[in-house]
């Protein structure tokens, strides 16, 4: 059986704290104790734990990660670049969801209490936005990955939301589309404004406005993006192209024209912003605007331990690049 740190204890007469410190090699420990300590591990064959070493420093060489849920298409890729950078370095990565809401965030908050990690990766969930300075404040390094509320008080990771929304915007009017309809995300989060306004320059840069009866607030999912695109065959102007602020939207857009009898490209050529797997197998594939996912979790993980070695924080946002995916619901041939 493994030695543990309970059994030197026990054999030391002292406590696990004091051989954690032996183990740390801290000076507020009496030379005596500390010759008794290190001739009980000689004789066990004990082999400290990351946890022990970490005990007295005060460190766990663990990075926290709160998440909304694991539920979000994208976020094996986000988790996954960050598993990549945190393994790497020696890091543990301990995971919690806010699934349960408020249940969930208490728990959080007794990890924090606890000193569960020393540093924190947020997928920001709504609810949990006012314990952001708190926690910052106090002096727990943080990191926001996708900041949706343009927070920049916080070290924080996102996409070029804008420079997106305009790339969809001028690949429509590159293929002949005018009458251009939006179904956005929630109207709160910045990412949604960002992908609207770079949509709308470009469209008005080409001397067109956006019809604001063909602009239908969602809410992320596709089912908002089907009953969103009913609305607009039932009750809207006519149009013949549709940018959707994610691709879940988009494939519920795909659902409801195809519903409608509308044929994708040829009446409304349909355009996502995300790229997870499900774009490219939808009917048709979906064109969309490439998150780089796996690269914003090594982005944050990189800054995270960066900041926990010494490094002072981003005074700005970094910014990772989208990149325009062609496929064929845009187009009917894809090059």
């Amino acid at each position: 059986m493994r030695v543990t740190i309970a059994e030197v204890a026990r054999r030391a007469r002292v406590s696990k704290t004091t051989v954690s410190r032996v183990l740390n090699n801290k000076a507020d420990v009496d030379a005596a104790t500390a010759i008794r300590v290190r001739e009980v591990i000689a004789a066990t064959g004990y082999i400290p734990s990351a946890g022990a070493v970490g005990l007295a420093r005060g460190v766990t060489r663990t990075v926290g990660m709160l998440v909304p849920g694991l539920t979000w298409p994208w976020m094996g890729e986000v988790l996954q670049g960050v598993a990549d950078v945190v393994e790497s370095k020696g890091y543990g990565l301990l995971l919690s969801t806010a699934n349960r809401g408020a249940d969930s965030l208490g728990e959080f908050s007794r990890q924090v209490s606890a000193k569960a990690f020393d540093g924190l990766l947020l997928v920001e969930p709504p609810d949990a936005v006012r314990h952001l300075r708190v926690l910052h404040d106090s002096g727990l390094p943080v990191v926001v990955i996708d900041d949706r509320g343009r927070r920049p008080a916080f070290p924080s990771v996102g996409t070029d939301n804008r420079y997106g929304g305009a790339a969809a915007a001028r690949h429509l009017l590159d293929t002949g589309r005018t009458r251009l309809a939006t179904v956005t995300g929630p109207h709160d989060f910045g990412c949604t404004a960002d992908r609207l306004n770079g949509f709308n320059e470009v469209v008005l840069d080409a001397g067109l406005t956006l019809d604001p009866r063909l602009i239908i607030e969602g809410d992320f999912t596709s089912e908002s993006g089907e009953a969103a695109i009913l609305q607009l065959l039932e009750t809207g102007p006519e149009f013949d192209a549709v940018f959707a602020h994610n691709d879940l939207t988009a494939a519920g857009v795909l659902a409801g024209l195809r519903k409608a009898g509308r044929a994708v490209p040829g009446d409304v050529a349909v355009v996502g912003f995300d790229d997870i797997p499900l774009a490219a197998h939808t009917q048709p594939p979906l064109t969309t605007i490439r998150q780089p996912l796996r690269q914003m979790g090594e982005t944050a993980a990189g800054l995270l331990l960066d900041r926990l070695a010494g490094a002072p924080s981003p005074d700005a946002p970094v910014i990772v690049p989208t990149e325009l995916v062609v496929r064929g619901s845009s187009v009917d041939a894809v090059p």
